[in-house]
């Protein structure tokens, strides 16, 4: 039997190795496409020896004549100096200056931006003159108030400058402490609430606060009520416990915080001098928070750069809050960021830079180059926008691109992204041969208007929306009626936001309108909130059911009055036990966590609607699939990206908060701007992708961009995910499939119910759909699965099922013709001159058998990774 010729495998195995039949040696090959088996070398002609030197003659008697010294080659001209680098723009922040009361103050923030795109910290350079004395005082960068009244600064630096302009109020009186603007603020900078510390569940060292601060009543209640007399002492303040631990006086397990009379230490001080009052009356909040400089290059290690924080609150004012932030860098290789805010370069790469203050966290973007880079950026051709937004953040980061990707390499990947398919070898020839300069924006066009395109998406929206049957509440029938409802949606080519807003405000039986059944999935209306915010608008807002987001703007109020518009979903039976009745009820509320008041509905990032006798689910499905919401199309934009390059430009795509940024925040606005232009069709967003030249670059890299893994500026191999591998290999061995509920032949990306499967499906990773994560589909390689594909049953028993060889000798077929064909299904390309060499030699050492031979040559090709990836 052909599977158990361990020898004639074993060669292969050794030979392919060799000769390349892998992933890595497939992206790294350079012999282009061979249209045919290779002939036999011609004999070239023996060049004609070269003429003998002559005999040596005797020397002549007379003495040889000097010969005279070779000319010496002149010095080369030194290559004339580079110029140095001009200042093109110069930034100072913040220009609007507001400053209230004596206490008051604002530093300023200065960026010069040169002509080679780096960037230069110029704080300290500046040059100040107000326009007008007696209203402000400046020390260094620091502007103080000194008189009510406005004026210009003018802020100079290179013979550049900026205008700044300056309001002072209330120059000469003291604003009074306060506990939840002046104290909590500390809290956070000395890192006293966070969860390692004070913050932790059950607190630390007998002493709890809220996370981040998310509850400033209990933290004031814990501190001057708990253990009374022993946490503050108002007769001697200086000798409260809570100043004392904080500059080290006394033993403390988080260690020494501040030094005394620091401002955190002085704003502790005089709320307790004031007798540690709980604040009076309305109490301004923080509407945003903003981050100065907004971004920057810098020119190797050592490089800096300050940074300024400015909070902006609800009553109008502003305040400096750079010294009470807390900041973090997401790649401490690269740059890092003191507590005082100042940047220090390190490695090249990109370091978002964050500061949070209040319940706000916001960043700023800045790129480390080498000292001195010297770099140009060549004429790399743009097919469309995404390549021009690519290209300009590529230009910053001095990287170059790959080359554009092969005739056969592109048809191989985009046939396998778009409708998950091989090329057929018909298809591959076609396209091969075709002279046409546009036929990849053709093939495109036509592999879009395939019905395979309809059935990926509804894959992969079925992951999303979890069709699937649960027991004793969704049945396989509502199950399959879900997954049609879905597929004539994407099949019309429904704009999705009308879709997502049919789902959202479904009612009706889940047999009579089976979009119900999206609230039969899941009953429990927190966990359906979280859900409608991560799919929809790609958020992971669970964090916040307990505390204040620890990495994002959201807040306990922003969960529970989102969840408030699904607290008056209604179900109840119908004749048939198998269908629920979903309805709007008309009551029932979400109250908070903590203090148990009931939540108004809000849109989560936005206003708070009148919902008074309507169905809430309606009026924020109205909301939520509209320009008006900034999530949706930017969400949806990013989900389609990352199916065709194996990562969003958010990543992971359920995971937008504001410490995980997008790589290229253009690009993925603009993705989302051409959607909302298209009316939420996202047929013409696909196109625009994968026309790009940016998907078609090549998986071969060059040094500029050898190490680059986020940037898109080549090609990286993807393994196919399982339903898509289990197509493949039935499609290139004839070997059809039988799944549940669908006729022979059916594809495994056609499964409606999640709960159906096999081994094979399991083993890659196919989606549960128990939860609506985008972890559930496992894209990464294991032992288990290679070792199912060498040993397993699936491709064994497809390569007798399909009889692929038998067929084909049986045709009058050669070995070679077979071979090619073997190759032009698998592999969408013929093998290269080294690979010939090694099959012919099998295949003479195995004429007695060849049939067996080919089998084993097929079975080899199933198994490299160069079939298994799409690349």
């Amino acid at each position: 039997m052909w599977r158990h010729q361990t020898i004639t495998r074993s060669f292969l195995a050794l030979a392919f190795l060799v000769g390349g039949i892998s992933l890595a040696t497939a992206a790294d090959k350079t012999e282009p496409v061979k249209a045919e088996p290779p002939k036999p070398a011609e004999a070239k002609p023996t060049p004609a020896p070269a003429p003998k030197a002559e005999a040596a003659k005797p020397a002549e008697t007379k003495p040889a004549e000097p010969k005279p010294a070779p000319a010496q080659p002149a010095a080369p001209k030194p290559a004339p100096p580079k110029p140095a680098p001009k200042m093109v723009q110069l930034n100072v922040y913040p220009q609007d200056i507001q400053l209230t009361t004596s206490r008051d103050r604002q530093s300023v923030i200065g960026q010069a931006v040169y002509d080679n795109g780096l960037t230069e910290d110029v704080t300290t350079k500046l040059q100040f003159k107000p326009a007008q004395e007696g209203i402000v005082r400046i020390e260094n960068n620091m502007i103080y108030p000194a008189g009510d009244g406005e004026t210009d600064v003018v802020a100079s630096f290179g013979g550049a400058s900026v205008k700044l302009h300056s309001k002072v109020t209330k120059a000469k009186e003291d604003r009074p402490i306060s506990f939840t603007l002046d104290v909590m603020p500390t809290f956070m900078r000395a890192g006293c609430n966070t969860g390692s510390c004070h913050g932790a569940a059950r607190g630390k060292d007998g002493f709890r606060l809220s996370l981040f601060g998310f509850d400033p009543k209990g933290d004031y209640h814990r501190l001057t009520r708990e253990l009374s007399g022993r946490r503050i002492n108002l007769s001697m303040p200086q000798e409260s416990l809570l100043l004392e631990k904080a500059i080290g006086a006394v033993p403390h397990t988080g260690g020494k915080l501040y030094e005394k009379d620091s401002e955190y230490y002085n704003a502790s001080l005089r709320w307790l001098q004031a007798g540690a009052p709980y604040d009076a009356g309305a109490i301004p909040t923080v509407d945003k928070v903003e981050i100065y400089p907004k971004g920057g290059v810098m020119d190797g290690k050592g490089t800096t750069q300050q940074v300024s924080v400015l909070a902006y609150y609800s009553d109008g004012t502003t305040r400096d809050v750079t010294t009470l932030s807390a900041f973090s860098s997401n790649n401490d290789n690269s740059a890092t960021i003191t507590k005082d805010g100042k940047i220090t370069a390190s490695n090249r790469g990109e370091a978002f830079i964050m500061a949070r203050f209040d319940t706000h966290t916001v960043g700023s973007h800045f790129v480390v180059l080498p000292k001195g880079l010297d770099f140009e950026w060549p004429n790399v051709p743009e097919y469309n926008y995404v390549d021009t937004l690519i290209h300009n953040k590529l230009k910053k980061l001095r990287v170059i691109p790959s080359e554009v990707c092969s005739d056969a390499e592109f048809l191989r990947r985009a046939s396998l992204d778009i409708c998950g398919v091989m090329p057929t070898i018909e298809e591959f020839n076609t396209f091969v041969a075709d002279k046409d300069p546009k036929k990849r924006e053709k093939l495109v066009d036509q592999l879009l208007n395939r019905k395979e395109f309809v059935e990926m998406w509804v894959m992969k929206w079925s992951e999303l929306l979890q069709i699937r049957t649960v027991n004793n509440r969704i049945s396989y029938k509502s199950a399959l009626l879900y997954y049609n409802w879905l597929q004539e949606r994407i099949a019309s080519n429904v704009p999705l936001d009308k879709m997502v807003q049919e789902l959202l405000g479904s009612t009706g039986g889940t047999f009579a309108n089976a979009a119900t059944n999206y609230y039969e999935n899941e009953r429990d209306t927190l966990k359906v909130a979280e859900n409608v915010a991560q799919v929809f608008m790609g958020m992971r807002i669970q964090c916040a059911q307990c505390h204040n987001h620890p990495f994002d703007r959201w807040t306990m109020d922003d969960y529970y009055s989102f969840a408030a518009f699904f607290s008056q979903v209604g179900r109840k039976g119908s004749e048939d036990p198998r269908e629920s009745i979903i309805y709007n009820r008309g009551s029932g509320e979400v109250r908070h966590m903590v203090d148990n008041r009931v939540m108004q509905p809000k849109f989560l990032g936005g206003a708070q609607p009148e919902v008074k006798g309507k169905d809430r689910r309606v009026v924020l499905a109205s909301w939520l699939a509209s320009n008006e919401n900034p999530y949706f199309a930017t969400n949806l934009s990013n989900i389609v990206w990352a199916h065709f390059f194996g990562k969003g430009i958010i990543n992971e795509v359920d995971d937008v908060r504001i410490s995980n940024p997008p790589v290229n925040p253009e690009l993925l606005d603009e993705l989302a701007k051409r959607f909302t232009d298209y009316n939420y069709d996202f047929k013409k967003l696909v196109r625009d992708i994968c026309t790009s030249r940016t998907y078609q670059l090549a998986t071969q890299t060059n040094p500029s961009n050898e190490n680059d893994l986020t940037n898109f500026s080549h090609a990286h191999p993807r393994r196919l995910r399982a339903e898509v591998l289990l197509d493949c290999i039935s499609q290139v061995t004839s070997a059809p499939n039988k799944f549940r509920g669908l006729p022979l032949g059916a594809r495994a990306v056609q499964i409606a119910d999640g709960n159906t499967t096999n081994y094979f499906l399991t083993t890659f990773g196919r989606a549960k759909r128990d939860t609506v994560c985008s972890c559930e589909v496992r894209m990464e390689p294991s032992l288990s699965q290679a070792l199912h594909l060498l040993n397993g049953d699936t491709v064994n028993s497809k390569i007798v099922q399909g009889k692929f060889v038998e067929s084909r000798i049986k045709a009058g077929k050669k070995p070679l013709e077979i071979v090619d064909e073997m190759y032009i299904s698998c592999l969408t390309r013929k093998p290269t001159d080294k690979e010939y060499s090694t099959l012919v030699q099998v295949l003479d050492e195995n004429k007695k058998d060849e049939q067996n031979a080919l089998n084993d040559i097929f079975w080899s090709l199933l198994n490299s990774r160069e079939f298994i990836f799409n690349h």
